[in-house]
Parts: structure tokens; C-alpha cells; sequence
């Protein structure tokens, strides 16, 4: 049976209304997001041998004012030196500390129809630290899939090949009525965290996180500033 609601579940209301906890502090969800925005742009400034940057050069990067990116920075401690700048190599590697991508992340995609196919051949999932070597389906068509070479499992396996390779991540594209019972299984085998592109809600326990990506949501959005 489904666990209780988590509370914790991300959906497409406003960022600002999600808290995570950090310790004893809330941390909004939004400048957790805005984290990973912060070492992208600092992984491109060290490929161009950027040795350090301001504050205000961080921020025109990413679209953002200088007092924003001090305030998401704040809440984790403190960052650089005044007058100096951060260092962009060391600044990158305490953000992807404090965003636990130092490490490697197992993670499996469910459901290997169109959107799961494409997802499965991207690249940077892996140049970023998440290791998506499994996928599961109800018919393997394909032994394995894209240039990684992902290797396609039947949906029978799961429980299996998630103790066995200690997977922590899941990315689920399977059909709406499969959602809950395939989100039930995998946190019986011990996954922590959901990447839902299913557009349907599923009830995990609080200590599993779930996150929503709703690309008609997303475009429904933009049109707004379309009219």
C-alpha cells in the first residue's frame, strides 16, 4: 500500500511557497535550484581558466543581480573574500558538496518509450555525476539504448537491480496508471528520490522526495506571455 502523502513533493505551484531543510534552517527550494545554476557557470569559467570571479560576474552569467547570488551563498556559509572574488575552482567544488553531486548517484529510468529513450541518450547526466547505467521496461525491445549503451532490464528485475546496485535515483516516464504502483516498488527497494515526468500525483513516504517535471505545464506558461 502507498505510503502517506510526503509533504516535501515538488509540484508547479510557485518556488517560493517549498522549503528545504538544511540543519536547522529552511532553505528555499528555489535557491537550491539556483545552486546548480551557480556551478554550471563556474565549470564553464574554469574550462576557460577563470581562476576567480565577482559576485557581479556570477551573477550577469546567469541572468541574476549581484545580491541575489551573496544571499543564496549566505545560507550556506561563508564564500570568498572582499575586494577578491571566489575562487571558482573551490567555490565549485563546496556548491557541488553541498548539492551532493561530488559523488557519484545511481540512478535508473522506468519506462523506455520515446521521452525515456531520449533521456537515456543524453550525455550530461553523466558528465555531472549521475551514473544512469539501468533502465526498465515491460518489453525489452532493445538490449540496450543510446551511445552509453544503457542496458534495458524487464520491469520483472526492478526490486532486484535496485538492491543489487544500490540505486538512489529514479526517473520515471511509464504510463499514468503504472505511476503509483511502480513508485510503491521502488521505494520498497530502497530509493530516496523520484524524478517524476508522469503527469500524475504519487504518494510516497515523507522521507522519499519527489520532484514533477510537467513539460505541457511548463509551455502552458510561456503562452501566457505569448497573448
Amino acid at each position: 500500500m502507498p505510503g502517506p502523502k510526503n509533504p516535501n513533493s515538488e509540484d508547479s505551484t510557485p518556488e517560493s511557497e517549498h522549503q528545504e531543510l538544511s540543519g536547522d534552517r529552511k532553505i528555499p527550494a528555489a535557491v537550491i535550484k539556483r545552486l546548480s545554476l551557480y556551478t554550471r557557470a563556474l565549470q564553464n569559467l574554469e574550462r576557460n581558466k577563470v581562476e576567480k570571479v565577482s559576485s557581479t560576474e556570477l551573477a550577469k552569467e546567469l541572468g541574476l543581480n549581484s545580491a541575489q547570488v551573496r544571499k543564496d551563498l549566505a545560507y550556506f556559509g561563508q564564500f570568498g573574500v572582499p575586494g577578491f572574488g571566489y575562487p571558482v575552482g573551490e567555490l565549485r567544488k563546496k556548491l557541488k558538496h553541498i548539492l551532493g553531486t561530488d559523488r557519484k548517484i545511481n540512478v535508473a529510468l522506468i519506462g523506455v518509450g520515446h521521452l525515456g529513450k531520449a533521456l537515456l541518450s543524453y550525455g550530461g547526466f553523466n558528465r555531472q555525476g549521475f551514473r544512469m547505467r539501468w533502465a526498465f521496461d515491460i518489453e525489452v525491445r532493445d538490449k540496450t539504448i543510446g551511445a552509453e549503451k544503457v542496458p534495458v532490464y524487464n520491469i520483472s528485475e526492478l526490486e532486484q537491480v535496485v538492491r543489487r546496485e544500490n540505486i538512489e535515483l529514479v526517473i520515471l516516464t511509464v504510463p499514468a496508471e503504472a505511476a503509483q504502483g511502480i513508485a510503491d516498488r521502488v521505494v520498497g527497494a530502497g530509493v530516496s528520490a523520484i524524478l517524476n515526468f508522469v503527469p500524475k500525483r504519487i504518494q510516497t513516504p515523507p522521507h522519499v522526495k519527489v520532484h514533477y517535471v510537467d513539460l505541457a505545464i511548463e509551455m502552458e506558461s510561456l503562452s501566457f506571455y505569448l497573448r
